[in-house]
């Protein structure tokens, strides 16, 4: 697996790593035995940064994953979390849950520190208090060595900036802005790297929009958004493609992001995506691609505080 520098910690991830929300059972039922199979098996092809949040599944991703762990070497693999969102409309940024949620963090996944600590989901609260009390919580705790390198995530571009305006960050992580519908983090690239900011990438596929598969019944796209995938894929199909593999293909091709987060709790998907990662791209096909989706290029949704959010163009 191809690995890239994450801005300027230190740390090096594999092109493609290993999304474990999928633990959580946040698309649909698993198969425990198959989500445990599922780590070892990103763990074999190279995926050896894993992603989690105690959000996904409320906990039970976590959980899965120190499980999943058990008698792997701690230097073999890289591993994120995040704290602040724990429930659909449960958010708590302060500086104390921070030291609590950490440690009940440390305690799930049986390790003695994270190598990336995210504020989740900062739309959804009043940034200011993630400038004035969250990151300077985990500072303490980046001291301690609990912790690493510390960051936030979140949907909308604005987020980012707003933050790094106002404080500074060892890394990002955005999802659904850069595939082949969606490609608002490039955009926001340069103005990352004068910060200094490692770039992470999540959600090649938007949530099941790039793909065959049924869309997740909360998904947002539009009527349009929808037909216009849904003409794509089939297009790929003709060709004797699948419009998944161009969009990993994609999102995993740009330099300047370190990483492309995905995951699955089946194993067989993890080893189709690792094989798709090291095999050459079709560019007529995804110029063809790109020409169907243009009516819906950069599309994206409200999530979070209406003032937290971009505004579209």
């Amino acid at each position: 697996m191809q690995t890239r520098a994450l801005g300027k910690t230190g740390l090096t991830l594999p092109i493609l790593s290993f999304g474990a929300s999928s633990l959580g059972a946040e698309f649909r039922k698993v198969d425990l035995n198959e989500a445990l199979r599922s780590v070892r098996v990103a763990l074999d092809l190279g995926m050896n940064f894993i992603d989690t949040s105690p959000y996904y599944g409320r906990g039970m991703s976590e959980v899965l994953l120190g499980i999943a762990l058990r008698d792997v070497p701690r230097d073999s693999y890289l591993l994120g979390t995040k704290l602040g969102r724990y429930a659909p409309q449960h958010f708590d940024f302060s500086a104390k849950r921070v030291v609590e949620s950490v440690d009940v963090s440390l305690e799930r996944m049986k390790v003695d520190h994270l190598d990336v600590i995210l504020c989740h989901d900062i739309e959804f609260v009043d940034m200011q208090q993630i400038v004035d009390e969250t990151l300077p919580a985990f500072r303490k705790l980046q001291k301690q060595g609990k912790v690493k390198f510390v960051g936030v995530s979140g949907y909308p571009m604005h987020i980012f900036r707003w933050i790094l305006d106002r404080a500074e960050l060892d890394v990002i992580l955005s999802y659904n802005h850069y595939t082949i519908q969606n490609t608002m983090l490039a955009d926001l690239v340069p103005y990352l790297k004068v910060k200094g900011v490692g770039i992470m990438n999540a959600a090649p596929f938007s949530a099941r929009l790039l793909t065959n598969q049924p869309l997740p019944a909360w998904h947002k796209a539009t009527p349009l958004v929808r037909q216009t995938a849904k003409v794509a894929a089939e297009h790929c199909a003709a060709r004797g493609s699948d419009i998944a593999k161009l969009a990993l293909q994609f999102s995993i091709a740009n330099s300047d992001m370190a990483t492309c987060i995905v995951g699955s709790a089946n194993p067989t998907n993890v080893q189709k995506w690792a094989q798709w990662a090291g095999e050459k791209m079709d560019e007529t096909l995804l110029r063809e691609v790109q020409e169907i989706l243009k009516p819906i290029h950069n599309w994206f949704y409200a999530e979070g505080r209406p003032e937290n959010n971009d505004h579209p163009k």
